[in-house]
């Protein structure tokens, strides 16, 4: 009688250690799929590309930037919340759905500005208007400044910096299409001759009466 009654009790130990490890193993959560997430970052108002955004897994250390050219892609787990932010930018989050049937998802994902508006700084170089009112109206500009700067725009002065200053790339430029330019209007035929140019002549006369071709030395 005993031993029935033992061998009862471990039975109806064994069926209840059944049932528990039974509803232990089916009450876990199912483990997560991994989604390769790809998208877009534009700006909400000119719908254009927003390039170098950040792209994290919010509560985690994974992430990626976007390119110039506003395309990520990052791997994560379904119900993941992702943060896109970038300077000038408000934070944006997105949910990763769990309801995929897919192992890929792409979504385009829209910045809106966030506009900081700072209060008005005006720096003086005096500590007060007083004083720097005073400043301007007492202050003599040095002679010697004054009579340099009109040595500097004297004519002579502004005339040899102009023959002497080389050309830029502007006028460079220009030279070389007159130059081509000449070069097509006298295809198939000779190009005139300056010797007999009468004003090329009273050019050269008039420089020389002016002494420019005097040797500098």
């Amino acid at each position: 009688m005993r031993l029935r009654h033992g061998l009862l009790v471990s039975v109806v130990l064994l069926l209840f250690l059944a049932l528990f490890l039974d509803s232990g193993a089916s009450g876990q959560p199912a483990p997560r799929r991994v989604v390769q997430f790809t998208g877009l970052v534009l700006t909400s108002d000119s719908l254009k590309p927003l390039p170098y955004a950040s792209v994290w897994v919010k509560n985690t250390r994974r992430g990626t930037t976007t390119d110039y050219y506003g395309f990520f892609s990052l791997p994560v787990f379904e119900n993941d919340t992702l943060r896109f932010s970038s300077v000038g930018y408000g934070e944006e989050y997105y949910v990763v759905p769990d309801t995929l049937s897919r192992s890929r998802y792409s979504a385009v994902q829209m910045m809106t500005r966030d506009t900081i508006h700072l209060a008005e700084t005006v720096v003086y170089p005096w500590p007060t208007r007083e004083q720097f009112r005073y400043a301007f109206i007492h202050t003599e500009i040095p002679s010697d400044d004054y009579d340099r700067a009109m040595r500097n725009l004297a004519r002579a002065e502004m005339r040899e910096r102009f023959e002497n200053m080389p050309m830029d790339g502007s006028m460079n430029f220009r030279h070389h299409m007159q130059q081509h330019s000449d070069r097509l209007y006298y295809a198939g035929q000779a190009p005139p001759m300056r010797l007999f140019d009468a004003f090329a002549w009273a050019e050269f006369f008039k420089a020389w009466r002016e002494g420019r071709f005097r040797r500098s030395d």
